[in-house]
């Protein structure tokens, strides 16, 4: 690996590889089984290894996409494929087809999250994240405000806090479940910092402890309503309650190369450095041929632009990653981070 730069801070530097295509990268086919490369390779695998081998910093971690149903052999060896790179791994636990926020639908959620959480004890993963408040694209769906929104909350928090004690998360590998907003029409009711911090504020009450965190995504917080100085103000506070999670360097709007993030990349990850409690950042970039992401395609046009300038998505990602770690040695240099 050429390892040009070396990263001043304590901070953990990373790849969600949503870049390969959700189909034909990560998502498993019917039988559970992860795609492979021509020489039989796990696609995911063989790519960071790739990224790993050409990348200016050295890559630390690698956050993926857990299904239901995935075969357990693909998931061994991919979990051991990254080790053998020297990754930590995430899991990214991926919920669908049963509404949170729906009394009827809490045993069908609660099944699904305690299947990951297991996975994730099994494997000796320490970090898990989900997007579990809240169902992807659901038709129909409105915002709830008010009474609504509280009963919201209070449903998470009941199917959050079982899956976390039917799981036996309590001394048990998993040392924090991050939590991640999406942008208005991805979901409709947590869709801002402020709202998500509610919940994760009030499940970690519900459990006695600061297990539950927030993820601080830069592409939701930029197309949520809330100003840049507001996220500041939240983040803050969310770090003051001992919440704050994972930082995702990611492009508003198109979820491309991060050059197109209209600042917020650095504002908000400068905001997570000053409380002191970053810890860990991913580069996330999207495909925008995906096929899996045709509705956020529909709901944005936007997302769907090549931003690439004629460079492959590994150089993109490589180029994100140079630039996350040359901003966090920038922050430590100002005795910022």
């Amino acid at each position: 690996m050429p390892d040009c730069i070396s990263l001043k801070p304590n901070v953990d530097l990373g790849v969600v590889p949503t870049h390969l295509k959700f189909v034909g990268g990560l998502v498993p086919d019917e039988a559970g089984k992860l795609p492979r490369d021509a020489d039989g390779k796990l696609v995911v695998v063989a790519n960071m290894a790739k990224l790993c081998s050409e990348s200016l910093v050295r890559i630390s971690c690698v956050q993926v996409p857990f299904f239901p149903g995935l075969d357990e052999d693909d998931v061994k060896e991919m979990v051991d494929g990254f080790r053998e790179l020297k990754l930590q791994v995430h899991f990214i636990m991926m919920v669908g087809g049963a509404d949170p926020m729906n009394p009827e639908d809490e045993d069908a959620v609660v099944e699904i999250l305690v299947g990951g959480l297991s996975a994730a004890k099994k494997h000796g993963i320490e970090t898990v994240s989900s997007t579990s408040v809240e169902e992807w694209l659901k038709p129909g769906a409105t915002r709830k405000e008010g009474d609504e929104f509280t009963a919201a909350v209070a449903q998470n928090v009941r199917v959050h806090s079982r899956a976390f004690k039917e799981a036996e998360l309590d001394g048990s590998p998993v040392k924090a479940w991050h939590i991640e907003f999406l942008r208005g029409g991805e979901f409709k009711t947590f869709t801002d910092i402020g709202r998500i911090w509610t919940f994760v504020e009030a499940v970690n009450k519900e459990i006695g402890k600061s297990f539950f965190k927030v993820m601080v995504d830069a592409a939701h917080c930029g197309d949520s309503t809330l100003s840049i100085p507001e996220n500041e103000a939240i983040i803050q506070k969310i770090a003051d309650g001992d919440g704050l999670g994972i930082f995702h360097a990611s492009a508003k709007t198109t979820r491309g190369c991060l050059s197109t993030d209209d600042g917020w990349i650095g504002a908000l990850l400068t905001a997570c450095a000053r409380t002191g409690k970053l810890k860990t950042a991913f580069v996330e970039v999207f495909h925008h041929e995906d096929a899996a992401l045709e509705g956020l395609r529909n709901l944005d046009p936007g997302h769907g632009l090549d931003t690439c300038d004629g460079r492959t998505y590994d150089q993109v990602v490589l180029d994100g990653l140079t630039d996350v770690a040359r901003r966090l040695n920038n922050l430590s240099v100002r005795g910022i981070l």
